[in-house]
């Protein structure tokens, strides 16, 4: 699983760390996921897995260092990544291989300040095929909130892969350059994790979930602020950049219900 431990790399900065607003609960069946299913869980070959967000039919977000073995510090080859969408107890929505993965240009895994390559641990993956169905509506990108502002995760983690879990409120405690510091609860796979804010009634993604921390003995989480780093790796992408994999794979697709995506109230059935 491809999350960075980072223990401490935020004390000093004098912020406030409350309790969870909210547990996770799991998206396990059709009708508490409905809406949820752009989110999928990413297949890195025989190296664990992440979490992956559809931005466009044929574009996943992900965290950079998602993209590389944690072991040698090598790039994973695209051709082994795979994106389950809404993946939940042993199926898939749609399944799509990755034919381009394009990694900020400013990320470097090896990187010796971690709060350092959290600011650009950003990622997308172009797709094989398109996934074009009516369950699967690619989110739209937003702004990220402020200090104090309210967010969402949807994540797969450790513990947890075989369905995705959300945690509807936990709160941007506050901010270091290109870095936003969470409340939210995540853990081993959750890298990659959308971080959402509702706007105008719907989620939109305004993050993703680099690392796990701790801040006075208290576990945090830190994501990318992806405004520019995504518009970056955008433009590289569409400019026929990043790493190709050319060979032809072979799609299934399942086909899910429709609904609009919405965030959970605690204690909502």
């Amino acid at each position: 699983m491809r999350l960075i431990a980072i223990l401490s790399v935020v004390v000093g900065l004098g912020l406030p760390v409350q309790a969870d607003e909210s547990r996770l609960r799991s998206l396990e069946t059709g009708d508490a996921g409905r809406g949820w299913d752009a989110v999928g869980k990413l297949m890195l070959g025989d190296r664990g897995f992440c979490t992956g967000t559809l931005i466009r039919p044929d574009v996943v977000l992900t965290a950079g260092h998602c993209l590389f073995d944690k072991e040698t510090g090598a790039r994973i080859d695209a051709g082994v990544i795979e994106f389950l969408a809404g993946w939940r107890n042993g199926r898939a929505v749609a399944y799509r291989h990755v034919r381009r993965a394009v990694v900020h240009p400013d990320y470097v895994f090896s990187a010796e300040d971690p709060a350092e390559r959290v600011a650009h641990d950003v990622a997308v993956l172009e797709l094989d095929q398109p996934i074009r169905l009516p369950s699967v509506a690619p989110f739209r990108i937003e702004a990220a909130p402020l200090g104090g502002g309210q967010v969402g995760v949807v994540s797969y983690a450790q513990g947890r892969s075989e369905a995705p879990s959300l945690q509807e409120i936990c709160s941007v405690l506050g901010r270091m350059p290109g870095t936003l510091v969470l409340s939210c609860s995540v853990d081993f796979g959750a890298s990659g994790a959308p971080v959402f804010t509702m706007q105008d009634g719907a989620p939109s993604v305004v993050s993703v979930v680099s690392a796990k921390a701790e801040m006075d003995g208290k576990p945090i989480s830190l994501a990318s602020d992806i405004g520019t780093p995504l518009r970056d790796i955008l433009a590289e992408l569409d400019a026929g950049g990043g790493q190709l994999r050319r060979a032809e794979t072979g799609v299934r697709v399942i086909a899910g219900g429709g609904g609009g995506a919405k965030f959970l109230r605690p204690g909502a059935p």
